[in-house]
């Protein structure tokens, strides 16, 4: 590379961003901003530092930290609520200097001191008896609680109560299943979609279950510094009401880290849903392809470059190359994030910084997967043709009648009548019928259904969902 070209230097833009979070799916991915980026972080960070120094200034037994009057606290609040950009960057240019991400929050948070002088007096308790990660692990849980709520959850129900209008509309439209990729028993789109529902349902019941923990206790977890400086108080008490102030669960037992076991399950839980959800975006996908689903197109897209014609589900396609791409960070992170060796190492403070990557590709997908639902619709016409088509299916219900009345091989004699007909058709389902030693009413019934009627109780188990759902059973 030239010595010109390597010094040259870009504004920042959707187009030269090395990732598409930050590029070509900005507008996607926006929410998670606040949340995830480094600001947030160091937002957070401020947050926790000075909610300590408050929580110390509450203790009768630490004389040296006085109970703040209502003004003091009320500029620390300010603090924290008027957090801004310019004092982000304020602690980027010291930890510039001084080389620790952490310490520049105190060495801010130092100089906001010198307003008042009771605050003067005691800035060194800014960061007392802390090490970086009592810091970190409650600002990444904050971060992971927030986004669980304000995104996670939100768009899985989105998702699930789209999905089960869907169901609802459609459950007594016919499809012909595919098992094995081959014709088999009529199902309807309405149960097809229903079933994802419900597996989604339990996903998200479980990352609402999941507890988000937090330490505070010193380098190695043993309040070392704490007890040595005050050995007359209840350290476990205090870190216990300081975490629990939080709205995230407390740990007491851990080592310098917390020990991430709670990351590993939410991002097991998001998963889980995700693979979920490729399963239901290349179910669809495949049935674009079958014809029982049509995709709307506006006059000005282009399905092709090439081919004008063309009209490609690409919304499942990026639904399930993102939902991948998040699940393989996913598992990454659950199996890393837990480890540390013995009291404390770095080699996953670079992935924890990444967790909103995997949230983002995975809010990439859910987007994608509710453009593309809004763009379908069903062809009822070509799904009610390929049923015609398909008049072998019924002979399922005809050998499960045979057998209720003990008739000799009725699987065997089936394959027989395959064997002589290529196609079989409503009139060779007759014939085969007429032929058999059955009551007539038997005959009556297998002769009247078609396989548009041979559903099974498809649509009574979608309306018992929902009044499962209603009676808050599921």
């Amino acid at each position: 590379m030239s010595k010109k070209l390597s010094s040259m230097k870009y504004s920042f833009s959707r187009l030269n961003a090395i990732s598409p979070i930050d590029g070509r799916y900005k507008e996607k991915s926006d929410i998670l901003r606040p949340i995830f980026s480094e600001f947030g972080l160091i937002k957070r960070r401020v947050e926790v530092e000075i909610r300590w120094l408050q929580m110390l200034s509450e203790s009768s037994e630490i004389q040296e930290v006085p109970k703040f009057r209502k003004c003091i606290n009320d500029y620390l609040n300010e603090i924290i609520k008027n957090f801004n950009y310019s004092d982000a960057i304020l602690i980027k240019k010291i930890e510039e200097r001084v080389n620790h991400d952490v310490k520049a929050v105190e060495y801010f948070l130092k100089r906001k001191m010198s307003k008042f002088f009771e605050l003067k007096k005691i800035k060194e308790f800014i960061h007392f008896a802390c090490t970086s990660e009592d810091i970190n692990n409650i600002s990444y849980a904050l971060m992971l609680k927030e986004s669980i709520k304000k995104v996670i959850v939100p768009n899985w129900k989105d998702i699930i109560e789209t999905l089960e209008k869907i169901a609802f509309s459609n459950r007594l439209i016919p499809i012909l299943s595919r098992t094995h990729g081959r014709p088999a028993t009529p199902s309807t789109v309405g149960k097809e979609f229903i079933n994802f529902t419900y597996r989604m349902r339990k996903q998200l019941d479980q990352i609402l279950r999941i507890k988000i923990y937090g330490k505070m206790n010193g380098t190695v977890g043993n309040y070392n510094a704490h007890l040595f400086a005050y050995p007359k108080i209840d350290w476990f008490k205090i870190s216990e009401e300081f975490v629990l102030s939080f709205g995230i669960e407390w740990n007491p037992l851990t080592t310098q880290v917390e020990p991430y076991d709670y990351i590993a399950e939410i991002f097991d839980c998001i998963a889980r849903f995700n693979t979920i959800l490729i399963d239901l975006s290349r179910d669809i996908w495949g049935y674009i392809c079958l014809g029982y689903f049509k995709k709307k197109m506006s006059d000005q897209e282009i399905g092709s470059s090439i081919m004008p014609y063309k009209n490609n589900p690409i919304e499942f396609e990026n639904s399930e190359g993102n939902l991948e791409l998040a699940n393989t960070l996913s598992r990454h992170i659950s199996q890393k994030m837990p480890i540390s060796r013995w009291q404390r190492d770095l080699s996953n403070s670079t992935l924890i910084r990444n967790l909103g990557v995997c949230i983002s590709h995975s809010l990439i997908a859910y987007f994608s997967f509710k453009d593309g639902l809004n763009k379908i619709c069903i062809d009822e016409k070509n799904i009610s043709q390929e049923l015609n088509e398909n008049w072998q299916v019924i002979t399922e219900a005809i050998q499960t009648i045979l057998r209720k009345y003990g008739e000799d091989s009725p699987y065997e004699r089936l394959k027989e009548l395959f064997q002589r007909n290529k196609k079989i058709t409503r009139k060779h389902i007759i014939e085969y019928v007429n032929s058999l030693k059955l009551p007539n009413f038997e005959k009556d019934r297998i002769r009247s259904i078609t396989p548009k009627d041979y559903i099974g109780l498809s649509n009574e188990m979608i309306l018992k969902n929902f009044e499962n759902k209603r009676e808050n059973k599921i």
